[in-house]
């Protein structure tokens, strides 16, 4: 009888729970954006490039997804990185870039996808001459924090970060960079 009693309290709590939690999120709202739609932001750091969040939970309400555009000029990459908590998908819609994803290392050319489970180093560079545009797409918020942290909106002066509000920035996205982790603390 008091296994009955504390599984029916459990079951209640757990069904408190589940509806506050639903309750307190609002809905996410459907979207319908052109190509340049969206959260416009710019890189704090060199070199200055920008790119656009268009599915989060700030954007939508998506507690699921985070998807975004960006381009890289030439010479332009995503320095050695792993996501923490999320999976992420790149999809090249133009150009070259040269991935560097666990142990594989290849070019991959318009058309082409990056699968990149969670704790997965990767690395992506502009290999051609023209500008890349890539779309990437977030199984879990978290890393959008990141992005949101280490840039400004489009119409925003762009002030750099200390090295403590960078640090700072990467925890609140879940990320770690390879070359950071590597070298001495300061």
């Amino acid at each position: 009888m008091a296994a009955l009693l504390v599984a029916v309290c459990v079951s209640q709590t757990r069904s408190a729970q589940s509806s506050s939690v639903t309750t307190s999120q609002a809905a996410p709202k459907p979207l319908l954006l052109e190509k340049d739609e969206g959260e416009r932001r710019i890189w704090r750091e060199p070199p200055p490039g920008d790119f656009v969040l268009k599915v989060s939970p700030k954007n939508n309400g998506s507690q699921h997804l985070v998807m975004g555009t960006e381009d890289m000029a030439p010479g332009d990459e995503f320095p050695t990185h792993k996501h923490l908590g999320q999976d992420e998908i790149v999809y090249i819609e133009k150009g070259i870039v040269h991935v560097h994803l666990g142990d594989q290392e290849r070019d991959l050319h318009a058309g082409g996808t990056v699968f990149i489970p969670a704790n997965t180093w990767v690395s992506v560079k502009n290999a051609g001459t023209e500008t890349v545009s890539v779309l990437f797409v977030f199984s879990a918020p978290g890393f959008e924090n990141y992005m949101r942290c280490d840039s400004a909106l489009a119409n925003e002066r762009v002030i750099p970060l200390s090295l403590g509000e960078q640090k700072g920035c990467r925890h609140e996205g879940h990320v770690v960079y390879k070359d950071l982790e590597e070298s001495p603390k300061k």
